[in-house]
């Protein structure tokens, strides 16, 4: 646990989200009630939606011609299946993404609950839903995702968390886009659940990490020189470390 706790603690995005976070659990022990309890149960599940659904079509979207914009998804998510076991790849390259998404959305709940419940009541569901619940369930993600990748001990549940996590890295990226312990169901739920027959149907040795891209297309020669990482992975030449119990 220490060293994954050492590298969320090393996270842009979370130092940004920490002061709303506070400013979440604030608003909800000054206003403890059926409203704000009733927030932070909808912003966690949101969030975990929100989560499926950026992975699976943010992230995994037709890689783009325009090296530039090839070179922004590429710092987002590409690399880091290219090199999973890069800590500097675990996370985005915009720091202040999650703060303005978690902002905008916000303001939107406010927006469209203030008809309903009025504004002071809105803006505290918006708030709390978001900034509490939201980021506790993003924490939990990064905690969760990090503990994937990183070679230490795990023990029953960083065992689970590795293993459904290293499937979508090695044997199928079109599939398990959850990340977070116990939401399995969302891929059920939306077809994107682990199939072996199917991923072995699926799996190319020589693309798995490049998400199906050709590892020497110039796009992908030109992020890594960016960025500034070894021509080829050198994942691609040895299998996974198998989690340790």
């Amino acid at each position: 646990m220490i060293p994954t706790l050492r590298v969320l603690l090393n996270m842009g995005t979370l130092h940004r989200l920490a002061p709303v976070w506070v400013l979440g659990l604030i608003l909800f022990v000054m206003n403890f009630g059926p409203l704000v309890c009733i927030a932070v149960i909808y912003g966690v599940v949101m969030q975990f939606f929100v989560e499926y659904v950026m992975h699976r079509f943010l992230y995994h979207r037709e890689p783009p011609q325009q090296q530039g914009l090839f070179n922004d998804l590429y710092r987002s998510h590409i690399g880091h299946h290219e090199f999973p076991t890069n800590p500097e790849f675990f996370t985005g390259g915009d720091h202040w993404y999650a703060l303005k998404f978690g902002l905008f959305a916000a303001a939107l709940h406010t927006l469209v609950l203030w008809p309903v419940l009025g504004l002071a009541d809105a803006a505290l569901f918006g708030a709390v839903a978001l900034f509490l619940g939201s980021v506790s369930a993003f924490t939990f993600y990064e905690y969760c995702h990090t503990l994937a990748h990183l070679n230490v001990p795990k023990g029953w549940f960083g065992t689970r968390v590795t293993q459904s996590h290293l499937r979508h890295h090695f044997n199928d990226h079109d599939a398990t886009f959850h990340v977070s312990f116990g939401m399995g169901w969302i891929d059920r739920l939306f077809g994107t659940g682990y199939d072996r027959a199917t991923a072995k149907d699926r799996f190319d040795r020589d693309t798995i990490l490049s998400l199906g891209m050709d590892p020497d297309d110039l796009r992908l020669v030109e992020a890594r020189k960016a960025f500034g990482l070894p021509s080829a992975p050198r994942a691609r030449s040895a299998p996974p470390r198998q989690p340790q119990a």
